[in-house]
């Protein structure tokens, strides 16, 4: 799913997913940047391989925010073993701002940003959402004016 900031990508991703949870699928929603924190701290103690186990049995995860910093190269390898992983086994869904054609400078490593994109574009369904941001007319939490 990729959509300008403020259009509800998040919301929309959440939504699929808690429709998901009603339907008796498992989820989970990790913040791209929290899950490699999570990971990272997971290869810290020990229990990375059944972190990695427990993203893989999940039948829908949402990795929310996807690009707005560049990977490294431990997070380029993260995030490719946690969609070879899935790969097959459960819905994954991306948010982010950008375009899948401009993922490779965002991923960085051109081979590995390959293997990371097939895995996400085959067999993918595309959302693109456009219009005005729905913060657009918020004031102090208030619904959006009509």
């Amino acid at each position: 799913m990729t959509v300008p900031t403020g259009l509800g990508k998040s919301y929309l991703a959440c939504a699929l997913a808690h429709k998901a949870c009603r339907d008796g699928y498992t989820v989970a929603y990790r913040r791209l940047s929290r899950l490699f924190d999570e990971l990272a701290q997971a290869r810290a103690d020990g229990t990375y391989l059944t972190a990695l186990r427990r993203l893989a049995k999940v039948q829908v995860i949402v990795l929310d925010d996807f690009g707005l910093e560049p990977l490294g190269a431990a997070e380029r390898k993260v995030l490719l073993e946690v969609l070879e992983d899935r790969y097959g086994l459960g819905a994954t869904i991306i948010t982010s701002q950008l375009d899948p054609k401009d993922w490779h400078p965002v991923i960085g490593d051109e081979t590995v940003a390959d293997a990371i994109c097939d895995r996400l574009v085959h067999g993918a369904h595309r959302i693109k959402l456009t219009g005005e941001s729905m913060r657009k007319g918020l004031t102090n939490g208030t619904k959006p004016a009509k």
